[in-house]
């Protein structure tokens, strides 16, 4: 792209970011609930304050409260995919989460989609990435919508779980370091930023300095992370991975490190279809096994 088209489909896109945020009613439901699984729009908050966080929730029949299970979704560098991105679901896991009682709130995080705002996840550039400055942004913008809806009378305030997919991923590992009272499980679908670098399969930008922040968060962490990576993954390799979750390990946290079988083409979307979810059904449930009684205790 020429560098002035650039330039200005930056300033568009930041200009309708700022008109989108400024519209927006305040956090809540939005609209009536459909179908499936009760599926209705909500607005949640962010951590900027003039930014409202477009999300979707599905929870199953009756009242509650539900436990609460979050997903994170993935992200790109790139400014354009990021405005053009739709509202992430997740469908697979969400029924399957919903089927064993949870509620699941799948949120758009800023500078993604109808969401828009400032990216305040950005990793920089390739030297100079910082991952762990990313992966905290992520982690505040998943702490910030979780928090508001377990307050909401239908959510229990205990025994959340976190399911991050790739950049989800990465913040759901900054959300270790949390109380495990608020959060009883994290599970990170192949966790990492900088995959497919200069959108070359099996290319990561500074993977030395990805290493070092997955040591980072785990000289942190207090929740154990059941840590997944298909075996055909191209954006961070069950080699890279193994890496990192041992340099997660090695300083201090837990994980439980698990490749899971090649999935169609390209491993890294594993966990937004149906027959992935199925490959990795068996690991998601020694996830929420894990739990304390109570907190695994159906509503």
């Amino acid at each position: 792209m020429h560098p002035l088209n650039l330039l200005f489909a930056l300033v568009l896109v930041a200009a309708l970011g700022v008109r989108a945020a400024s519209a927006q009613p305040g956090p809540g439901a939005q609209g009536t609930e459909g179908e499936p699984y009760r599926r209705q729009h909500w607005l949640v908050p962010a951590p900027d304050p003039v930014t409202v966080a477009h999300a979707v929730l599905f929870r199953p029949s009756g009242e509650g409260p539900f436990p609460l299970a979050v997903i994170a979704h993935a992200s790109t560098q790139n400014v354009l995919r990021r405005a053009q991105m739709l509202q992430p679901e997740y469908r697979a896991l969400a029924a399957w989460l919903v089927g064993r009682g949870f509620a699941v709130l799948v949120p758009e995080r800023p500078g993604h989609g109808a969401t828009g705002g400032k990216y305040v996840e950005d990793q920089g550039g390739c030297d100079e990435a910082d991952y762990a400055k990313a992966g905290r942004a992520t982690a505040d913008t998943i702490a910030a919508a979780a928090g508001f809806m377990r307050r909401q009378p239908f959510i229990r305030p205990e025994g959340m779980v976190v399911i991050g997919h790739s950049a989800g991923a990465w913040g759901a590992l900054a959300l270790a370091g949390e109380d495990p009272k608020s959060i009883a499980a994290i599970v990170a679908f192949a966790p990492g930023r900088g995959g497919h670098a200069n959108d070359l399969p099996n290319r990561v930008c500074a993977p030395h300095t990805l290493t070092a922040a997955a040591g980072e968060f785990g000289r942190a962490a207090r929740v154990k992370v059941i840590w997944l990576v298909a075996a055909n993954d191209s954006y961070f390799s069950p080699a890279l991975s193994r890496q990192l979750a041992d340099a997660f390990r090695g300083a201090g946290g837990k994980a439980d490190f698990r490749v899971l079988p090649a999935h169609g083409s390209e491993g890294h979307w594993l966990v937004e279809t149906d027959d992935g979810v199925k490959l990795a059904a068996g690991e998601l449930d020694r996830a929420l096994k894990a739990r304390s009684p109570n907190q695994a205790k159906k509503p």
